[in-house]
């Protein structure tokens, strides 16, 4: 990083964090083109987030308002300070202690449980603000498809699974839009060893209160009965049957996120499918999971996206 640069990154903090000793760590590059930083300062951490140079401002203030919300509810890193001029933002960093340990031990995976529901179900009761726009997963699932097929080479199973997804018919609403997180997948669960807090509320929105829980239990690969026990923390109450957008939303969000998985490939530079690719020779997530842990495929690289996008795409596709 040029000192011309690291210069630019110290005015969008606030003036009691610009010191000789306070240092900027790039951390990540989000899909938006937004960059994340680790700033330490003052004797402690925090995350910088620049949006992207074209952000409106408009809708840089909405997404802000919501992260706003969050934070004072306790569910997102507190917000320290923001630069509506630098499209910047500065929140607490906030250590994690896993969740996915949490989860996958099964000493605590009824507390786990537990916490996930009961967080989801805080998001929900935050109020909606008045002017918040409406998240259609169905029209974003339009758009990658439109933005992929024809320009990059996926096997026909992909196709298969967006066309049934977009031509299902959704189940009727048995609840109203509620301010939903609508991308809570493990990588945006924080655990401080006691509570859960969601970060990344860039997709943030009126949504169907099932969509968030669905998207969650299709990264976890939970089955039935933990589905189950997540709803019941959620409600609060014992669940006699499933929500059909519950399940509607779980094979959706499968084939959306893979669909968004393979667009990241091929921006990686993955030179799509070869032929080789089918259905039953694909990886289950579960196996993509295990390749990951193992170091075999990394989530990082083109290979690693293209491989994460076909097993959520498979996901969908076993349910639909």
């Amino acid at each position: 990083m040029t000192r011309e640069s690291l210069t630019n990154l110290e005015a969008c903090l606030p003036e009691n964090l610009r010191e000789p000793g306070t240092t900027i760590t790039r951390i990540a590059a989000g899909m938006s083109g937004a960059g994340v930083y680790r700033v330490e300062a003052a004797g402690q951490t925090f995350v910088l987030k620049l949006s992207a140079d074209n952000e409106p401002l408009e809708g840089w203030r909405h997404k802000l308002h919501l992260q706003q919300l969050a934070s004072n509810a306790g569910l997102a890193p507190r917000v320290v300070h923001s630069d509506e001029a630098r499209r910047a933002v500065v929140s607490a960093f906030v250590v994690d202690r896993s969740f996915p340990a949490l989860y996958g031990d099964p000493r605590t995976r009824e507390s786990a449980l537990s916490k996930l529901g009961q967080m989801i179900r805080r998001v929900h009761e935050i109020p909606l603000p008045p002017d918040a726009e409406p998240k259609d997963p169905r029209q974003t699932l339009t758009a990658l498809w439109a933005g992929l097929e024809g320009t990059f080479a996926v096997p026909p199973f992909v196709r298969d699974a967006v066309q049934r997804a977009l031509s299902e018919e959704v189940p009727a609403r048995e609840r109203a839009p509620v301010l939903s997180h609508n991308d809570v997948n493990p990588t945006n669960l924080v655990y401080d060893g006691e509570n859960l807090l969601l970060l990344d509320w860039e997709t943030a929105g009126p949504n169907d209160p099932a969509y968030d829980l669905a998207a969650i239990s299709v990264f976890l690969r939970m089955d039935e009965a933990t589905c189950r026990q997540m709803l019941e923390a959620y409600e609060g109450a014992p669940v006699s049957r499933f929500p059909a957008r519950f399940a509607y939303y779980r094979r959706l969000v499968a084939v959306m996120c893979g669909t968004a998985c393979l667009h990241t490939a091929r921006r990686s530079g993955h030179p799509g499918a070869t032929g080789a690719e089918t259905l039953d020779a694909t990886p289950s997530l579960g196996d993509f999971y295990q390749r990951m842990r193992a170091g075999s495929l990394n989530i990082a690289t083109g290979e690693g996206q293209w491989w994460f996008g076909l097993a959520l795409v498979k996901t969908g596709f076993a349910e639909l």
